[in-house]
């Protein structure tokens, strides 16, 4: 059935929400339980015998009760036990680097066995890290758990983005109020500011520059929130966690109780990060030197001769390096350099293109046929004209748990005919 009533509650019997939940959990240990649910919406369970569900976040969505989450073995585990503070130690120094290291992790939706839509399945951290890749519940996770390791206030978001889709990022709320999200697939930031719905058409309203479109709770190791907001929408929502009014909270108390170490859904305490076993310079060097020969052969098979400028080629690294520091730490720098050297590098009537690409995998082959796919980078590697000289550049950055990042740049320089 669909709702369409403002508040409904449902008599259940008791014994059907422990079958949900597991067998021998006290009514005290979950005297609120989060359901999953098609990620628009929230379904809080009462255990006093019945369940208040609010329309206003399930409005067109076919309501059914699902239980907890289940993780890599089916078990099914409270939200909140699958984050804890993580420190990096000394591989990463910064909270933004950190968003970097999970955004080069590999995004893989959770596998669905028979067709069907989303499986409701998040990874651990540990089989996580070790498969290098997950969706974006396990990505979050991640960021988040980091991020409190590094002392910040840092939630997980569950809600959607465009057109209903579910999605979870993490928000940081600072000590001054300021709200940030950050987009663990993308390593992203963007500050929140919310719009006020009865300001005069006259007054300019912020235009909110992220993706997310609705949301529905968000939680950390210690607690969790339900969004009882009038209207679901990011835009609209005001994160004042301290107003129940705005935000309903779980007891403190039963978090402790199904999340502290020791409990029966508690995980092992996890192993430090894996320092990077990647020699980057000699990575770096071995892609770049079969990308050159996969040139010369796709140029030889269009019976075009290639000359390679190896001066060039060495002129693209400050480039390449400083696109891997706007990723991992928000700013921008030595673009000034990098121009003033190609300008020096190319004479008087010659023109120079230059094509940068970002890839989390080393596999040379498998990148020069996603950069043969961008019609400019095409243009630039078959390049026809009077004193061509081809360009090539790799950069590889390690992160820890054999992450990667792979920065590559094709360019030529040509003298102009017309």
């Amino acid at each position: 059935k669909y709702l369409s009533t403002s508040i409904l509650k449902i008599s259940v019997d008791p014994a059907i929400i422990h079958s949900l939940l597991g067998e021998g959990v006290p009514d005290s240990h979950y005297p609120w339980c989060l359901c999953s649910c098609p990620i628009k919406s929230f379904i809080i369970l009462n255990l006093s015998n019945q369940i208040t569900l609010q329309p206003s976040k399930l409005k067109g969505i076919q309501t059914k009760l699902m239980p907890p989450h289940n993780d890599e073995n089916g078990t099914n585990r409270p939200v909140c036990s699958y984050l804890r503070p993580l420190r990096a130690g000394r591989l990463l120094d910064t909270p933004r680097q950190a968003a970097r290291f999970v955004n080069v992790l590999g995004y893989e939706r959770a596998p669905v066995v028979g067709g069907g839509g989303k499986q409701e399945q998040w990874c651990t951290l540990l089989p996580f890290l070790c498969r290098g890749k997950g969706d974006c519940e396990d990505h979050a996770t991640l960021l988040c758990s980091l991020l409190l390791g590094y002392g910040l206030g840092a939630y997980v978001c569950v809600g959607t983005k465009a057109k209903g889709v579910p999605h979870t990022w993490v928000l940081t709320c600072g000590t001054n109020g300021a709200i940030t999200f950050w987009e663990s697939l993308t390593g992203h930031r963007y500050v929140h500011v919310p719009i006020n719905p009865n300001a005069p058409p006259m007054v300019e309203q912020p235009r909110p520059a992220y993706p997310y479109s609705t949301i529905g709770c968000l939680f950390n190791h210690q607690s969790f929130y339900a969004n009882c907001q009038p209207s679901d929408v990011v835009e609209l929502c005001v994160f004042d966690l301290h107003d129940e009014s705005k935000w309903k909270p779980m007891s403190v108390e039963a978090i402790k109780s199904v999340c502290s170490p020791g409990s029966s859904t508690s995980l092992p305490p996890f192993p430090p990060l894996c320092a990077p076993g990647l020699d980057a310079a000699t990575a770096s060097n071995d892609i770049e030197l079969v990308l050159r020969g996969l040139v010369c052969e796709h140029r030889k098979d269009l019976s075009l001769n290639t000359t390679w400028d190896d001066h060039l080629s060495y002129l693209l690294s400050p480039a390449l390096a400083a696109y891997e520091t706007e990723r991992s730490a928000g700013v921008s720098a030595g673009n000034e350099e990098f121009q003033d050297s190609i300008k020096r590098a190319v004479p008087d009537g010659h023109t120079f293109k230059g094509f940068p690409i970002h890839f989390i995998h080393r596999n040379a082959r498998r990148a020069f046929a996603t950069c043969l796919r961008s019609p400019f980078c095409e243009e630039i590697i078959c390049c026809r004209g009077d004193q061509v000289r081809l360009a090539v550049r790799v950069r590889v950055f390690a992160y820890p748990e054999s992450a990667c990042a792979v920065w590559i740049m094709f360019a030529c320089k040509y003298r102009s005919v017309l």
